[in-house]
């Protein structure tokens, strides 16, 4: 591929996933951590410090953002792709999960602001050098409980929603310059930080419920970031592709 691929959020988890498929293909990744720096260190020591470099930055900080950007555009000298990965504080825990009586309106804000603000911070940031190469390629991750709220997760889901709404425009009016952005919906994926509190059960259900009969891994959602990172993927923007085994049907 020999893309430069900023992931967000990807110490750990799906994003470290997504950064190791990445390198595997032949890209380069730009590793965003906020608070694991230990595990985003580990990850660069494991891809190779030629193929990959850690950088801390909050995403809804949009100094850090911009500062994430000239570091990494100085390290590898441009930035191709980006991936808005980051989650801000969420856990899949069906037990847990306020049901909508309890929920107040700042619970929904840290969820908007952690997947739409974040998004918006790094696409501005980096949209100069895009439209100066008329070149480039927004990639989110969302997620198919927008269409089949398994368990009603209300703020994450409504973000994530949000945040086909943002891809839809940006690629609307982006495109004129070659840049693409689309967004990769995965189901509950088994497993990650994220999901380490669903319960067997759930995954189960999720399992027995989809075509496939098996739960979604974040090395599923990572290939097809991958496939929309590359040049084969060049005709295809403002898309939703969902990757949870046929458990949801466009």
């Amino acid at each position: 591929m020999g893309k430069v691929v900023l992931v967000t959020g990807s110490s750990r988890g799906l994003g470290a996933t997504i950064a190791k498929t990445l390198v595997q293909q032949g890209s380069k990744v730009v590793i965003n951590f906020y608070k694991s720096q230990n595990a985003a260190e580990e990850l660069v020591n494991e891809l190779g410090q030629e193929h990959a470099i850690a950088i801390r930055a909050d995403v809804t900080n949009r100094k850090e953002v911009e500062a994430l950007i000239e570091q990494a555009t100085q390290h590898f000298g441009q930035i191709d792709v980006v991936v808005n990965n980051a989650l801000v504080d969420f856990k899949f825990d069906p037990t847990g999960q306020k049901p909508f009586k309890d929920l107040s309106w700042e619970d929904y804000q840290r969820q908007l602001d952690g997947t739409l603000k974040a998004a918006f911070n790094v696409v501005q940031s980096v949209l100069p050098q895009f439209i100066e190469r008329k070149n480039g390629s927004v990639i989110s991750i969302g997620t198919n409980l927008y269409q089949n709220p398994v368990v009603p997760y209300h703020e994450y889901t409504t973000a994530k929603a949000g945040l086909i709404g943002f891809t839809r425009n940006i690629a609307a009016e982006l495109g004129q310059y070659g840049i693409k952005a689309n967004v990769v919906s995965g189901g509950l994926l088994k497993m990650t930080d994220a999901s380490s509190v669903t319960t067997p059960e759930v995954f189960e259900l999720i399992a027995q419920s989809t075509p496939l009969k098996k739960v979604t891994t974040p090395e599923d959602v990572a290939n097809m970031v991958a496939y929309l990172a590359s040049e084969n993927a060049a005709g295809i923007t403002g898309q939703n592709f969902t990757v949870d085994g046929g458990l949801t049907m466009n």
